[in-house]
């Protein structure tokens, strides 16, 4: 099949072939439809994350190899199921939940993939949805999205897990409980669009563009902070009338989480997301006088995303926006770029040929 792949740590998308999966037992094989571009691919292009003073996390050194087709935000429809498929025939259209698990560990065992220690997730050490078709390990990861549109449902596999599960570590809190958002690129807005779908009533969005921050207003942002020196605590603080309860941090370098800690009042929460890189250093005595909680986030559970798309489906989501591309390696190359140099107002989700716009 054909495909647009990484063929080396640094090196750039160009077009590969690669076999065709045949898929055996619980597998289903999907032709993809359409596939999001995610800021984690970014960082899987480079080959390594920033660690701070701590130097640079290499992905080869974690088992990626290489050729990698990355793409981890895939719409398709099945044309070919394993023998054990009981759930799916062909013409399915489905949402891939990607964060695949051992299936073997504890945690596997009650259903938090994600949280696995040995995860193979599709699109990082399995090949993704930059390509022809995709391969999926188990029917239980795909999820129907009847009635929504897959350019967007696309989208709800990572930028929409990760607002989701997010928000979900700081709720519940009183709808008039501020919580910052730092970051309103696609996740950050997508978090924006989850608080105000369950009901939250003061959300403050923070980011370094005026274009993206309107688009957040739009979105449910009822205050908004441009970061124009770095997103400093006094400025949320002020933004929010005192310290604030939690916040989220979608782009987490080391400006903004010293921005996010700081303004947090006694008993605040801050959810580490983003992985942009950098390093946090805290007082260990505020830590205990004003009892932070600080705590990760990496994507979410394949029950918080069946949560979310009935969420979606039942029209208590509103939209972020998504600018439709074709599935091409000049696409891929674009699209990453663009992520990297920051400023994309949305999500950019890669169509793939054949397949009409708004099906």
């Amino acid at each position: 099949m054909h495909a647009f792949a990484v063929t080396g740590e640094g090196a750039d998308v160009t077009d590969v072939e690669v076999p065709t999966p045949e898929p055996g037992g619980h597998e289903v094989l999907l032709r993809v439809e359409r596939s999001g571009v995610c800021h984690t691919d970014t960082h899987l292009r480079q080959g390594f994350y920033d660690l701070g003073g701590r130097g640079s996390l290499r992905l080869a050194d974690r088992g990626m190899t290489y050729p990698l087709v990355m793409g981890h935000e895939v719409v398709g429809t099945v044309v070919r199921i394993g023998d054990q498929v009981t759930g799916h025939r062909p013409g399915d259209v489905r949402l891939v939940y990607p964060w695949i698990g051992c299936g073997e560990c504890t945690e596997c065992g009650h259903g938090r993939d994600n949280h696995c220690a040995a995860g193979r997730n599709l699109g990082v050490a399995r090949h993704g949805g930059y390509a022809e078709y995709i391969l999926v390990p188990d029917e239980k990861y795909l999820v129907g999205i009847q009635g929504l549109e897959p350019g967007w449902a696309a989208t709800l596999a990572c930028s929409g897990l990760t607002a989701f599960s997010a928000v979900h570590k700081v709720l519940p809190l009183p709808p008039d409980e501020p919580v910052v958002v730092i970051g309103a690129g696609g996740v950050g807005l997508t978090a924006i669009a989850t608080l105000k779908a369950l009901g939250h009533a003061a959300i403050c969005a923070v980011d370094l563009s005026a274009e993206n921050l309107a688009v957040a207003a739009e979105l449910g942002a009822t205050t908004t902070v441009v970061a124009t020196h770095g997103a400093a605590s006094k400025d949320i603080v002020r933004a929010c009338g005192g310290p604030v309860a939690a916040a989220i941090d979608f782009v987490n370098n080391g400006a903004t989480a010293t921005a996010a800690f700081d303004a947090l009042r006694k008993n605040g929460q801050l959810v580490q997301v983003g992985l942009f890189g950098g390093e946090l250093t805290v007082p260990t005595a505020l830590m205990a006088l004003k009892m932070i909680t600080i705590r990760g986030s990496f994507v979410g559970t394949p029950a918080e995303l069946s949560a979310l798309v009935d969420l979606a489906r039942r029209g208590a989501l509103p939209h972020i926006p998504v600018i439709d591309a074709p599935l091409t390696a000049d696409s891929v190359r674009e699209a990453l770029d663009r992520l990297a140099n920051g400023g994309v107002g949305g999500r950019i989700v890669l169509r793939a040929a054949g397949s009409p716009r708004g099906s």
